[in-house]
């Protein structure tokens, strides 16, 4: 199916309070940089976050999947939940 245009607009939109976003098309899908550091990944209007140390209090309850065939898998990020959002990102 493929991330949408539109979709990843929405999702830099969301996070252009932390900080400078952009995002690269890379093999059909999209990562998205924070001050040129990758966070996150964007497949099939999904986002997915690295299972990082620190974020597992925080996912703990966050459904899991991969991004792509050959992925680890990785936290399934709600961009639509901001309070989750504001916890995610600065830990990232």
């Amino acid at each position: 199916m493929g991330t949408s245009e539109s979709y990843i607009s929405f999702v830099c939109e969301k996070l252009e309070r932390f900080g400078n976003i952009r995002s690269r098309k890379m093999f059909g899908e999209y990562m998205v940089y924070l001050n040129d550091k990758p966070i996150l990944t964007v497949c099939d209007n999904t986002v997915f976050v690295k299972k990082l140390p620190q974020l597992s209090d925080i996912m703990k309850n966050s459904d899991c999947g991969f991004p792509y065939d050959g992925a680890k898998e990785c936290y399934i990020l709600d961009i639509e939940n901001d309070g989750l959002v504001e916890e995610v990102i600065p830990k990232i």
